[in-house]
């Protein structure tokens, strides 16, 4: 891969733990429980191969409406993930970041979060951001907002700069796995010239060479940014 065209900022839509769970006659929390398995898999296999910036969307603000109990089970999973893995993020020096709209999250699950955030802030060569209750559509009337209530003229920089990502730079390549071909509000502001790249392939079978597969596709594409 040509170093100077790897991606420096990916995001994955983490789409088909359910359906994999179903094609095996589980149930879909089976399949939220085989995908976040996958997740450190693959984190460490980004970052290894130079991507500095991993976003991940984990829990989008539509996804409320699913079963209570599917959504209980993404919670539960949310808090294992974050105490399970601090220690290891802590250890290679990544800084997690997690948003969107954690308000909506329970006192506790917040406070996870916010102590792995404090813990890793100092770290600055690798970055896992994770989106939670989080949605384009949202973030872009958060960004708006917080201009207005600043007194600041509402423009396209503007805008940049109070987006979630704003210190993280825009996603070069989006990724979205089970097979749907859409961005379903993912990062649709800042992800206006990210190049994108769909596979059939479940989020629990995503593995280490299907990452390497979506990185290939990246460094062959022109990317023109609107120009020649």
């Amino acid at each position: 891969m040509e170093e100077n065209k790897k991606p420096l900022h990916v995001g994955i839509i983490m789409d088909g733990n359910g359906r994999w769970a179903v094609s095996r006659g589980k149930k879909r929390s089976y399949g939220h429980n085989a995908g976040s398995a996958n997740v450190d898999r693959i984190v460490t296999h980004a970052f290894q191969n130079g991507i500095k910036t991993l976003t991940l969307y984990a829990f989008s603000a539509e996804n409320w409406a699913r079963p209570q109990e599917e959504v209980d089970e993404l919670m539960r999973l949310l808090k294992v993930y974050f105490k399970k893995f601090i220690k290891k993020i802590i250890k290679n020096k990544v800084r997690l970041f997690v948003m969107g709209d954690l308000t909506k999250l329970t006192d506790d699950l917040q406070k996870t979060i916010k102590e792995c955030m404090d813990a890793s802030a100092q770290y600055t060569e690798h970055v896992l951001n994770i989106a939670i209750n989080y949605g384009g559509r949202q973030e872009i009337v958060y960004a708006v907002n917080r201009l207005i209530k600043k007194g600041q003229e509402i423009t396209v920089d503007g805008i940049s700069q109070e987006l979630y990502t704003a210190q993280f730079g825009e996603p070069d390549l989006i990724i979205r796995t089970g097979g749907e071909m859409r961005i379903s509000n993912f990062m649709l502001y800042q992800g206006a010239y990210s190049e994108l790249y769909f596979t059939d392939v479940l989020w629990p079978d995503f593995s280490e060479t299907e990452l390497d597969k979506a990185l290939e596709s990246f460094v062959g594409r022109k990317r023109r940014f609107g120009k020649i």
